[in-house]
Formats: C-alpha cells, structure tokens, sequence
C-alpha cells in the first residue's frame, strides 16, 4: 500500500501535480462552502464558462491567462446583473443567457487561434502534464484568495447568509459580491490544468454541498468541504495515474461519488441530525386590506 502512494512521487511531473491538485482543491473548496450557502451553484458554473473568452483572448494576445480570466468573469457577473435589471428576468433566466453566450464566444475565439491552443486541455485540464511555472501561478492565486477571505472573512459570512442585513449594517456589500466574483475567476483559472474550465464546477459545488450534510456552523462546513476537496483531488489524481484516464474527469468523479456516499449516509442517521441551512427564501406577504 505504501509503495502505491510512494512509486508514483518518484516522478517529478507527479510532484508537481500534487501539489497543485492540493493548492486548487483547498481554495476551491472554501469557496464552495460559501457558494452553497449563498445559492451560487449557478452562478459559479455560468462563470466558470465565461471565463474561456478570457482566456482565448488572452492567448492571442499573448498575455497572462489570469488577465482575460478574470477580466472575463467580472464582466460576465455585470452582464448577469444588466440582463437581470434591463430585461426583468429572473436570475436563472439571466445566467443561461450570460452563460452561453460567453462559452460560444470562447469557442469562437479559440477556433481562430488555433493550432497554439488545445481545446481539450483548457476545458478538461491535464494535471500530470502541469509545469512548475503553471504551479506556482495556482499557488500564487491560491494564497491570494485564502488570505483575501481570512482577513474579511466575518463580512463574507454575513453577506453569505443575509446580504439585506448585511448593506443595513453598513457593509460594503456590492464590494463584497464583486470581490468573491473575482475569487471566483482567479479559482477557476488557477485550475485550468487541473480540472478545466467545465469540470472546476464539480469542485466549487459539491464539496460544499457533501459539507452541508452533516456541519453544524459555517467553520465546521468549510472544514468539511476542504477536507472533501483535498482528498477528492488526491485520489483522482493518483486513479488518473493508475489508470491512464483523465485526470480532471476522474477528480470530478470521486467529489460526485463522495458526496452520494455522504447522502446515502446522511439518510442512515438519526433524523435528528443538524446541518447548517441555506438561508431561507424571502416571502412578500400580502398587504392588509384597509377597511
């Protein structure tokens, strides 16, 4: 058994995908308690696509991916809003719009810079081919966001769960939405060689989601969906390598496979168990009549 985690550490390209695969699924996984709790799911995926125009563009351009990512993402979250507001949508409306127009033009884009960028690898990542720049870019951003989200991370939590509370307490709450707008951008870029640009939304939803199962405060659930997220990312690298199969496909599929684990379990438990909530849905209540 030990060989069997110790053999494949002789090679160096599997360092660095360790390390990096551990990097992505930590930050991931953190936002991914927060996303949940919000009701972000949707949104996180609508950005994890509109992000590739971003990236194609700066592949053109020749400039950092980080740059057009991120730049892609923010607009892509305005866009959302001016759909949302101008064209009196709802929200899901607004983001299937934003979502498929952005990943066409990404499309788009990329089939005219081709032979340079390969398709496949921007949107199911290849992390046993990742390089030691690529690694410490996704550290780099890693350690930008943590520490980003440490530092106000009470404002983060209380615009998580009541963003109207949190703008009557004086909380700088469109600032707030933005900010974790670009922490999601620069997550999803930092893991374009990990997992991809379609399969990073495996990482930022389910591992919150497996969290919320059994935390019963919002630190033992991003405890809880780092945990999933880390080891999620460790055994499918290891599988990939194992097996010859797609490395971010295979992370994918063991954070899915853990999170039916965590439901079948969960309904095995005392239906008294607790579990930290999403908030709950705001309800209008009609107005009394005036006699």
């Amino acid at each position: 058994m030990i060989d069997l985690l110790l053999e494949p550490l002789s090679y160096g390209f599997m360092r660095l995908a360790l390390i990096t695969s551990i990097t992505v699924g930590v930050v991931a996984s953190v936002l991914s308690a927060i996303i949940v709790v919000r009701g972000w799911s949707l949104l996180g995926d609508a950005i994890s696509h509109a992000v590739l125009p971003g990236v194609a563009v700066a592949v053109a351009l020749n400039i950092p991916f980080i740059v057009g990512g991120m730049a892609a993402g923010l607009t892509a979250a305005l866009l959302i809003g001016f759909v949302e507001s101008r064209a009196r949508v709802r929200n899901d409306t607004a983001i299937g719009i934003v979502l498929t127009g952005a990943f066409a033009l990404g499309l788009v884009i990329i089939s005219r810079v081709r032979p340079t960028v390969d398709i496949f690898h921007i949107l199911f990542g290849n992390v046993l081919g990742v390089s030691p720049q690529s690694m410490m870019v996704s550290a780099a951003i890693g350690a930008a966001v943590l520490i980003t989200l440490a530092l106000f991370m009470k404002e983060v939590i209380a615009f998580t769960f009541d963003p109207v509370f949190s703008y009557v307490a004086g909380l700088p709450t469109t600032l707030i939405h933005y900010a974790l707008m670009a922490a999601m951008s620069l997550t999803i870029i930092s893991a374009l060689e990990t997992v991809g640009i379609i399969l990073i939304v495996s990482l930022l939803v389910t591992p919150g989601a497996t969290a919320q199962l059994f935390a019963r405060n919002m630190s033992e659930m991003i405890f809880l969906s780092t945990l999933v997220g880390v080891t999620s990312s460790i055994a499918g690298l290891y599988l990939s390598f194992y097996l010859a199969v797609s490395s971010g496909g295979t992370i994918a599929l063991i954070v899915t496979l853990i999170f039916f684990t965590a439901l079948t379990a969960k309904k095995l438990r005392k239906p008294n168990a607790t579990a930290v909530k999403q908030p709950p849905q705001r309800k209008l209540s009609p107005k009394p009549s005036s006699t």
